[in-house]
């Protein structure tokens, strides 16, 4: 017998691998199933709004939407166009249009001529309403007349039908044709006319539906994706302007093109070609002013569908009025031609009559500019173009022998080493010393403007050009001299500043003239009155309109000069002028010159033309400062390779070289030197010049001389 035993435990039952297969003998593993997660039930209400959502947004369902709206808009705008066409046509409307619009921008005289063609335009009207009076009358008599003359011409045929044929019946023949013709009509009618009545509504349908296509009667948003926008550069009509001053934002301004209708057109002048773009004046209505147009030119150039660098808004003689000019879409990002300078190897330069070729206008026309006897500034921000623009009217005026250049380039990055040889004296750097070395080159210039006003009257001085680039570096110099007086600085103990307004006051009556680049301009890097001395006002791209105000005056921006709104980096070498040395429209205080950009290694180009015009030019690159001198070395080093040179131009170089020195010099003390030394001027072509031959010849021997002595 077997004991039973009790398990207190139950084994557990042994694991089975998946990949194992049940005996057929044991029974399979009972499988339990998962217990499923149940989602919440969502709405019917929230899914019916997610599916209506869903085919509301859908793309498919947007361009149907666009289609249905368009081409209904399509019907109803050309509806309202065909209706004010026939209304036009039949009533007074227009005329009393046009009347209103031009009462309203002013124009009496206008108002006056169209209210003689309202009045003519009523007296024909009445005149044919009359006559509509007694047309029935005439209607049947001329029916009358009509019918029995047709009858008795056919008859007269038919009679000489029957006579023909010798028949008497062939008299009516005539008459039944026209009797079966006229049926044969009447049935024609009457199958026809079905169909036409049921055609006319579409047909008719049709027609608005074309005619508001042409007009583009949809709204934007409506227009199929690859059309929207394709408005951009379209061309300027008297409708797009009303329209884009229409939505300008100024309420006077839309409630009176409103009061005029179509007729808005009434406020403009004609639309004007003018170079790359169109011109158009711009009468507007009482009590909307020019600056309100002025301060929205951006949202102008977008309702005329440009860039806002594309739209320039001035302010011409006529009262209330603006003078638009639109650019063609992309025209100014084009670049413009070369410079004459660089395909005209012959060009030469006249400074007292001639006009540097600088750039070209908006218009596509040559910027010329006038140099002569002008001070000149130019100025805006940083790596604009600043020192290319000025570079460029110097390398034209280079081209004229007789014009001398004293140049400070206080950047000193290369940009007029060229006129190396060429300028008398060049500084180039950026350090205080080269500031220094600039002032004093001013202060040079000044003695010798003093030395000119005390000359006898009627003398005449060749022209001198003092050229500092970067002149907010001399301004901005913290150094003070041994009597405690400051280089930079806007007081009247500024040595800079004080050299450049006794320019400004007296140089250019002896042709002495101060140019000035600048950049980025404030009230303490380029001071008021040196910046309102200078005739000739240019600037590149500002940041705001009171730097506008600081480089071109307030008049030139009140006028419309606008330099800050020049885009940076864009519109490099654009600048806007305020000048009398340069053409400008009548009315305009200034003007938007592209100018013409000129490298580096084709400036050097010219510069060598120039150097080939001139005897040889001694350039000093270090003004000297000691008080031992030889005065028949120094005479040597300005004469440089020149065979022989004026004694008047020795005695200018001189100077330059050393103002303590030579300033004082004359005539008599130079050849009172160069008696001394064997070296005498003589006369040649009846002037007297001193020969660089003479002077070497007199040196060396006073090398000699001193070997001699020291062997002795």
């Amino acid at each position: 017998m077997s004991e039973n035993v009790i398990h207190l435990f139950k084994d557990p039952e042994p694991t089975i691998p998946l990949t194992a297969v049940p005996s057929p003998a044991a029974p399979a593993p009972a499988v339990v199933p998962a217990v499923e997660q149940v989602k919440p039930l969502v709405p019917l209400w929230v899914r019916s709004g997610r599916a209506v959502r869903t085919a509301v947004t859908h793309e498919g369902t947007r361009t149907a939407g666009r289609l249905v709206v368009r081409h209904g808009m399509y019907v109803v705008g050309g509806t309202r166009i065909v209706s004010r066409r026939a209304w036009d046509g039949r009533t007074a409307a227009r005329y009393e249009r046009m009347l209103r619009a031009a009462e309203a921008v002013g124009n009496y005289e206008a108002a006056g001529d169209w209210e003689e063609r309202l009045h003519r335009y009523r007296a024909d009207r009445h005149r044919r309403r009359m006559d509509l009076l007694t047309a029935p009358e005439r209607i049947v008599k001329g029916a009358a007349i009509g019918a029995g003359g047709s009858v008795g011409t056919l008859v007269l045929i038919g009679v000489a039908l029957a006579v023909a044929n010798k028949n008497p019946a062939d008299v009516i023949t005539p008459l039944m044709a026209l009797v079966d013709l006229i049926r044969l009509l009447v049935v024609i009618t009457t199958v026809v006319w079905g169909p036409l009545v049921a055609a006319a509504p579409w047909v008719a349908l049709l027609g608005v539906w074309a005619v508001g296509r042409h007009r583009g009667a949809a709204p934007q948003w409506a227009l199929p994706t690859n059309a929207r926008g394709q408005d951009a550069g379209a061309p300027i009509t008297p409708s797009v302007v009303v329209t884009a001053l229409r939505d300008l934002g100024v309420a006077p301004l839309r409630a009176a093109i409103k009061d005029m209708g179509d007729a808005g057109a009434a406020m403009l002048g004609p639309i004007r070609i003018a170079g790359c773009g169109v011109e158009v004046d711009v009468t507007l209505p009482s009590g909307v002013s020019t600056n309100e147009v002025q301060n929205r030119r951006r949202k102008l150039a977008e309702n005329l569908a440009r860039h806002e660098h594309e739209v320039f808004i001035t302010i011409p003689q006529a009262a209330r009025t603006v003078r638009l000019w639109i650019a063609d879409s992309g025209a100014l990002d084009e670049p413009i031609g070369p410079s004459p300078l660089v395909t005209d190897d012959t060009l030469t330069a006249d400074y007292a009559k001639g006009r540097a070729p600088w750039g070209q206008d908006l218009r596509g026309d040559a910027a010329a500019l006038s140099l002569y006897q002008r001070h000149l500034l130019i100025t805006g921000l940083s790596n604009q173009g600043k020192t290319a623009a000025l570079r460029a009217l110097a390398l034209w005026l280079a081209l004229d022998k007789s014009v001398e250049f004293r140049l400070a380039d206080l950047k000193g990055a290369g940009d007029w080493a060229m006129f190396d040889g060429l300028a008398t004296i060049l500084i180039q750097g950026p350090t205080d010393e080269h500031v220094v070395e600039a002032t004093e080159m001013l202060e040079g210039g000044v003695s010798e403007m003093e030395r000119r006003l005390q000359a006898p009257p009627g003398t005449v001085f060749s022209p001198l050009v003092l050229l500092v680039d970067e002149a907010q570096v001399a301004f901005m110099c913290p150094l003070i001299d041994a009597d405690k007086r400051p280089y930079g600085g806007s007081k009247a103990t500024s040595r800079y500043f004080m050299a450049a307004r006794k320019i400004h006051n007296q140089g250019r009556a002896v042709n002495v003239t101060l140019w000035q680049g600048t950049q980025d301009p404030t009230d303490q890097n380029l001071p008021k009155l040196v910046r309102e001395g200078a005739h000739t006002r240019a600037s590149l791209a500002l940041g705001t309109e009171s730097q506008a105000r600081m480089a071109l005056g307030d008049k030139a921006v009140d006028g419309g000069a606008a330099p800050n709104l020049l885009r940076p980096g864009l519109d490099k070498g654009t600048l806007v002028v305020a000048s009398d040395g340069i053409t400008i429209a009548a009315g305009q205080a200034s003007i938007t010159v592209r100018t013409h950009y000129i490298d580096t290694e084709t400036a050097g180009q010219i510069t060598a033309r120039a150097r080939a015009m001139r005897d040889g030019v001694t350039t000093l690159h270090v003004i000297e400062h000691g008080d031992d001198r030889d005065p028949l070395a120094d005479i040597a080093s300005v004469i440089a390779d020149a065979p022989r040179v004026l004694t008047q131009d020795v005695l200018k170089r001189l100077a330059v070289l050393n103002e303590d020195a030579y300033g004082s010099w004359t005539n008599s003390d130079l050849k009172r030197v160069l008696d001394a030394e064997g070296a005498e001027p003589y006369k040649s072509d009846g002037r007297m010049h001193v020969g660089r031959d003479r002077v070497a010849r007199a040196l060396t021997n006073r090398g000699t001389d001193s070997s001699a002595s020291a062997a002795e």
